[in-house]
């Protein structure tokens, strides 16, 4: 039920609460009330879902229940091993494994327990994929799509999706969705499956202010709001955690404000830290992510850091050791009318197409177009401490963008005036004309196209390997007639392009906590009563991205140690006070 904090008694007592309602916190929330705890989940924006409700809402956990359905020879083991690789030393391997021994723990419990349904993609590699122990599917979880009007006038609590990432005004598509409106000329299926999408869009927007059918990200909190409710969980949203109150047993309370209102809430259990990390924390930001401005961000706006700062004050501290502080996305940025700024996320739909390159200042390729999103964003900033290369550019011509569309751009090749307009997207009618227009290199632009132009003839890249793992040739096209389904000529006037900038999409430096998610002060003690999950716990993977969903991944199964442990605690402390009771009765 959502309340206001008002409506709470003074000293009311919960034996959970959660400050954070992304999709680890409700999973921590959930989690604790599936054992009976009685639980406030607190959320400090309008909205719950947070980045979450942003994302495609892909999970990684091997050998979940699921992962036999489309790969039976995977293995936890396999995992380990994978991420020993991957992961190494950036982070500890006793918190890699609590995470992949919860993991299916957490999916199957959810599932019998809830309205939470997962399945696993029948193909979705693993980033590094040419690392040892990768798997091609089987890890990657999603959740099912859910009707958004079994939560009646709650449906307006779910953070919408971002607008550009929405059809026909409002309407979500998952990957499945894009490829059938994409062929539905060509399909009587596809067409079929398009005509259904539109009339159930149609028949939505009489009664509701966007599309009620939830897919990715949006399905996946959907789910766990519906189920929060029907066990009868307290939820505040536009609430800020001001105060961790502590006494020898530990975190016991905490102060809460909501619109001018104070309220000191008794805790039980323990409160579970789950704010989404420190990205948006005005002093924290611009040391820990040096050089890249705030409105490159593309992550929902309630990671703030305080709550951090308040368990820092309790004593926690910062892990150390990972390959970045932040995980990250290469991301064009465009003025909406209404003076909003729209960040897109470039994860898998252009870049890494046939007929696409990147380049710096100087005209001239850097990286690999086809790498994973995070390294993208990594080599990006390294790149620009040699040559400028933030913003770098991503070229195509006239049958790139028609195919494939740039960014914010959709396929199709028509639209283009109000991109041009407002400077989003740059045309020039040669590739000199666009250099100019840039202003970047005519001579190094012109020598990467050619470059690029030879590499689609063999179907090899000598610079930089582009389509040589499994995982950069699944984000081609399959259906490219060349030797690389990466790599594809550029050459059919008009050319365009749009501007990258390194994203962070989410924290990797966090709280360091052990394996129950209870945050560790500096002597390596538990703080009594304080966990953490999601991002604001130092990621498992230590700043490496090895495969899809590997932040929601660690985050269910993290919430689902937190949510269970802090449960019982607070069982135990009703035991404890009922024994002390009887004892003095």
């Amino acid at each position: 039920m959502v309340e206001t904090l008002s409506a709470l008694t003074p000293n009311e007592t919960f034996d959970v609460v959660v400050v954070g309602a992304g999709g680890a916190g409700m999973s921590a929330a959930l989690f604790a009330a599936i054992d009976g705890a009685r639980v406030l989940l607190v959320e400090s924006t309008e909205y719950v879902g947070g980045t979450t409700a942003y994302s495609a809402g892909t999970t990684w956990i091997p050998g979940s229940l699921h992962a036999g359905d489309v790969n039976r020879d995977d293995t936890v083991e396999n995992a380990e091993a994978f991420l020993q690789r991957a992961v190494g030393e950036r982070s500890s391997r006793a918190m890699r494994r609590a995470f992949l021994a919860a993991g299916p723990k957490a999916v199957a419990h959810i599932e019998a327990n809830s309205e939470v349904k997962y399945r696993a993609r029948p193909f979705h590699p693993d980033y590094l994929s040419e690392v040892e122990g990768s798997t091609l599917r089987g890890r990657a979880l999603e959740s099912l799509p859910f009707d958004g009007r079994k939560l009646g006038k709650n449906f307006a609590l779910i953070r919408p999706p971002i607008p550009e990432f929405t059809v026909v005004g409002g309407m979500m598509v998952d990957r499945d969705d894009v490829g059938h409106l994409l062929n539905m000329t060509r399909s009587l299926a596809s067409f079929g499956h398009a005509v259904k999408l539109l009339a159930r869009h149609a028949c939505d927007r009489i009664s509701w202010p966007r599309g009620t059918r939830l897919v990715m990200g949006n399905a996946l909190i959907g789910r766990l709001l519906h189920s929060l409710f029907a066990r009868d969980v307290t939820v505040l949203v536009s609430t800020k955690l001001e105060q961790l109150h502590e006494s020898a047993n530990g975190i016991d309370a905490i102060t809460l404000s909501q619109n001018g209102e104070r309220r000191r809430i008794a805790v039980k259990g323990g409160v579970i830290l789950a704010s989404g990390g420190f990205n948006r924390h005005r002093e924290r930001r611009g040391a820990m992510l040096p050089g890249v401005d705030p409105s490159w961000c593309p992550g929902a706006p309630g990671h703030a850091g305080s709550t951090q700062d308040l368990a820092l004050g309790a004593g926690a501290r910062y892990g150390e050791g990972a390959l970045s502080n932040a995980f990250w996305a290469p991301v064009s940025v465009r003025k909406r009318s209404d003076g909003t700024t729209a960040v897109f996320p470039h994860f898998l739909m252009d870049r890494g197409k046939p007929g696409m390159v990147v380049v710096n200042q100087e005209g001239r390729r850097f990286l690999n177009e086809n790498t994973s999103y995070h390294l993208f964003g990594i080599a990006m900033q390294e790149a620009n401490r040699k040559t400028p290369s933030v913003p770098a550019y991503l070229v195509t011509d006239a049958e790139g963008l028609r195919k494939y569309g740039l960014g914010m751009v959709r396929p199709g090749g028509k639209g283009l005036a109000p991109f041009i307009a407002d400077g989003y997207l740059t045309e020039g009618r040669t590739l000199d004309e666009l250099a100019a227009k840039l202003g970047i290199d005519a001579a190094g632009l012109a020598d990467s196209v050619a470059r690029i132009n030879r590499y689609a003839e063999t179907g090899v890249d000598p610079d930089f390997k582009r389509g040589t793992t499994d995982y950069q040739r699944a984000n081609g096209d399959a259906t490219s007639t060349g030797p690389n389904p990466c790599i594809g000529p550029i050459g059919r006037a008009p050319f365009y392009a749009v501007r990258l900038y390194p994203g962070d999409i989410g924290a990797a430096t966090g709280l360091v906590a052990d394996e129950n998610a209870r945050i560790l002060a500096r002597d390596d003690q538990p703080i009594g009563g304080l966990y953490a999950c999601g991002n604001d716990m130092q990621s498992v993977m230590g700043g490496v991205y090895p495969g899809p969903g590997i932040t929601l991944g660690p985050g269910l199964a993290f919430a689902y140690l937190a949510g269970r442990h802090a449960a019982a605690r607070a069982s135990s402390a009703v035991r404890a006070h009922a024994a002390k009771t009887a004892t003095t009765a």
